[in-house]
């Protein structure tokens, strides 16, 4: 391993200089467009990728810019899979520096997608490229696998699995060290309801993008004059309510601010939707906004919806309520769900339906059931033994909420890029990652890669 990880370290001005290339397009879904199935922008970033990986000097592709992979080793023996992927979730507010600027600022370098997935999958194809550089015999082939809609419902991954062949094992580095054998179940509920009749009058909220991020902002306009807003303002101290009302053309603004982040972990944000609702809720509004401020509020654990769970192996039942409209028509609004493994998700969309019922009609949109892969497997034990020999750190596995290419494979984890003290920056504002933690995060891969495909067991 000694050659390959001077490789590496004499990489680092180019990676950091891929990785800005790679940040500075907006890869963000859009509708299709000709040959772009998600979007100008998503293709243009799996085709930069896919550029830079050939100029290394990679066998690489793109499969009908759905997805892309970069190959090396025998093609066609027994591939091992790294999964990572290219798009990004909208902005959000807050950001105090251009989010596909790729700024450095001393280790770190901010920019959307600098932690999910961006930097993470510049540091496989660095691993990669240090492999192939040091002239390392492989046995099976090794294949980087570029996703263009993994935040979005991984229509990619449906894409690339009918018309390639899709690995049986490998690892996506899209959460955290050390291994993620066990990623809960994934519940998308739609919720719409009529319009209240009475009580206060709400005019419009428009809140949100996408389930999987918890909104940091939320905006209702709502009917009422000044003696209301003043009546607001004070309100929202005495509820320790992060809600602001100010005169606004059709009546009063309420801005409600939280901490937004990823719907996995709900726990280290605070939804401003729910802020909004609980303020909406106390100034008498009823209907199916007062509904949702009764079951869901600021709750991340669905126990007003009544499916609060939990078990020993994947912990809590999560919940984001990641979309609301609500205007003259109604109301509509998506609920994320992430759930244990020994929980039924059939089970849960009944719960909810009933908890809801009857000013709140919920759909179900999207059902994934959970993952686990046993501790004791040869993919698992191969990681674990990268991690700790690269950086001296405990073998352990873990569980999480998110969900990431994983599942995608028979026998798949998540496998890094964040290290255990990190922040979850994913999904949040001045998103960014640590320069010198993903060059550790290459010199791990590149271990793993040599361990499950190399014909010989690494050297030091």
């Amino acid at each position: 391993m000694e050659t390959v990880n001077q490789i590496i370290e004499e990489s680092k001005s180019d990676l950091i200089e891929t990785l800005k290339r790679w940040i500075a397009v907006p890869s963000l879904k859009s509708e299709a467009v000709g040959d772009a199935p998600f979007g100008p922008e998503v293709k243009r970033a799996l085709l930069t990728a896919l550029d830079d990986a050939r100029a290394m000097g990679f066998s690489a592709r793109s499969i009908d810019n759905y997805a892309g992979d970069v190959r090396m080793g025998p093609e066609g023996v027994d591939p091992l899979a790294i999964l990572v992927h290219l798009d990004v979730v909208p902005v959000g507010d807050g950001w105090t520096v251009g989010p596909f600027d790729g700024v450095v600022e001393g280790d770190r370098m901010l920019g959307r997608g600098t932690s999910d997935d961006k930097g993470p999958a510049v540091a496989a194809l660095y691993a990669m490229r240090a492999v192939l550089r040091a002239g390392v015999p492989l046995k099976r082939e090794v294949r980087l696998i570029l996703g263009c809609d993994e935040e979005s419902g991984m229509e990619d991954i449906a894409w690339y699995r009918t018309h390639c062949d899709m690995p049986r094992i490998g690892f996506s580095p899209d959460a955290s060290y050390p291994v993620i054998n066990t990623e809960k179940g994934l519940l998308v509920m739609e919720l719409r309801g009529k319009p209240a009749t009475d009580g206060l009058i709400v005019k419009k909220i428009h809140v949100g993008e996408r389930h999987n991020v918890v909104p940091g902002q939320a905006v209702a306009l709502i009917e009422g004059d000044a003696d209301l807003c003043d009546h607001i303002n004070k309100l929202a101290h005495e509820m320790t309510l992060d809600v602001v009302a100010k005169p606004a053309e059709g009546g009063l603004q309420l801005t409600a601010t939280g901490i937004n982040g990823h719907a996995a972990y709900p726990e280290s944000a605070r939804n401003a939707i729910g802020e909004l609702l609980l303020m909406l809720r106390a100034l008498g509004v009823t209907g199916p906004l007062k509904t949702l401020a009764d079951t869901i509020g600021l709750e991340y654990d669905g126990i007003s919806l009544g499916v609060g769970c939990s078990d020993k192996i994947s912990g809590p039942l999560t919940c984001n309520l990641g979309i609301l409209r609500y205007d003259e028509n109604g109301l509509y609004a998506v609920l994320d769900f992430r759930y244990p493994l020994l929980a039924s998700g059939e089970r849960i969309a009944d719960t909810v339906r009933a908890s809801l019922y009857p000013d709140v009609e919920a759909k179900l949109l999207n059902l994934a059931l959970p993952h686990h892969v046993a501790p004791s497997s040869p993919l698992v034990t191969a990681l674990l033994d990268a991690y700790h020999e690269e950086t001296g750190r405990p073998r352990e596995c873990v569980a999480t909420g998110g969900g990431t290419y994983a599942k995608c494979m028979e026998e798949g984890v998540a496998f890094g890029a964040s290290f255990p003290e990190d922040d979850d920056e994913a999904h949040q504002a001045n998103e960014s990652i640590s320069l010198d933690s993903l060059m550790q995060t290459v010199r791990i891969i590149a271990r793993a890669i040599v361990i499950l495909a190399g014909e010989a067991k690494p050297e030091d």
